[in-house]
């Protein structure tokens, strides 16, 4: 049955985004065919589509890295799936475990391998996860981007241990993944945000202390407090440079800052604007490995976790989808439903 595939041509804005009837795949001996579901937006797909993002979109490529769906066709060669599987893939497509190498950073999905805004989505084997079976369809479409990067910013070099403490840093998806995780193990979490009308919502997700950064400019400082003068032990800041010193100056000694998103920002003046007294270490990631995914969803599936949805747009509707996503300030996922 014909389906129905957007495809993108970056630097054009949603202009970019067309439609185009798609015949089902044939698999190649290592790949597997999935009727879509559900997919989800992130930030990257849009900088993707406005041509910021540090991999360019090849033109006409089938946007978005996140969705689930059902297998309908498998290769001679693949063992990882098998018809009538529920699953989704990883943000790389060869990254399964160990350092990220320039090579599989280089191979993902919507960027420069079809995505999954279309009904049937052509996957390599070796990028399939299987989805936590309690959730949804369109909760399950949202993990692969956001949640994966959350959770290897909480368990990679050393995962965060219970009682410790976790600063998150915006409202974002990915903050908001930050704080369940970190709830899941077994932290104590503070929250940041600009938006006096997230931070109830933050509180209902898990955080035990919500700041808003309107109200509370000096936010750093009122973490100390709230910590005893000990700072947090762990940082996730989805926001970047413009907030890195006050996260610096919420930690404590030896606090692991992690860095989210590959948006451009600009440049603190100095070193010193950065750094405080304090010994810390800041890194930046790019989401995770499959290892990374497959760790996650046994969290997810043992705690009952479910991802925060904003809100859902049919197929047809794509083009609004990705326009509230970039203006509608949504506070969760947003998704796109299929047929």
């Amino acid at each position: 049955m014909k389906g129905l595939a957007y495809h993108l041509d970056p630097l054009r804005g949603l202009a970019g985004l067309t439609t185009a009837a798609q015949e089902v795949p044939q698999p190649g001996p290592d790949q597997v065919v999935m009727r879509v579901r559900a997919a989800s937006i992130n930030r990257r797909d849009l900088m993707l589509m406005d041509g910021v993002y540090p991999l360019p979109a090849t033109p006409g490529i089938v946007p978005l890295s996140d969705g689930v769906g059902e297998v309908i066709a498998v290769g001679d060669n693949v063992t990882r799936a098998a018809v009538g599987d529920r699953i989704t893939a990883s943000y790389f497509v060869r990254w399964i475990d160990g350092p990220q190498r320039l090579a599989t950073a280089a191979e993902q999905y919507g960027a420069n391998f079809d995505g999954m805004l279309a009904t049937y989505a052509v996957l390599e084997q070796d990028s399939v996860v299987h989805v936590p079976a309690h959730l949804t369809d369109v909760e399950a479409a949202t993990l692969t981007c956001a949640g994966v990067v959350a959770w290897a910013a909480l368990t990679k070099p050393v995962p965060v241990a219970p009682g410790e403490t976790v600063l998150t840093v915006g409202t974002g998806p990915v903050a908001l993944f930050a704080v369940q995780h970190a709830k899941t193990l077994g932290a104590r979490v503070f929250s940041v945000t600009s938006s006096p009308g997230k931070a109830e919502g933050l509180g209902k997700l898990g955080a035990d202390e919500v700041l808003v950064s309107t109200e509370t400019p000096d936010w750093d400082r009122a973490v100390q407090e709230l910590t005893g003068g000990d700072g947090v032990e762990h940082v996730v800041d989805a926001v970047g440079l413009p907030t890195l010193s006050k996260s610096v100056r919420a930690g404590g000694y030896n606090t692991q800052i992690t860095m989210i998103g590959a948006a451009p920002t600009p440049v603190a003046e100095s070193v010193g604007d950065v750094f405080g007294p304090q010994y810390v270490s800041i890194r930046r990631i790019a989401v995770g490995s499959r290892t990374d995914f497959e760790a996650m969803n046994r969290s997810i599936s043992e705690h009952r976790v479910r991802p925060l949805i904003d809100r859902v747009f049919p197929l047809h509707e794509a083009v609004a989808a990705y326009r509230y996503f970039r203006d509608g300030n949504p506070f969760g996922k947003v998704v796109v439903e299929l047929p």
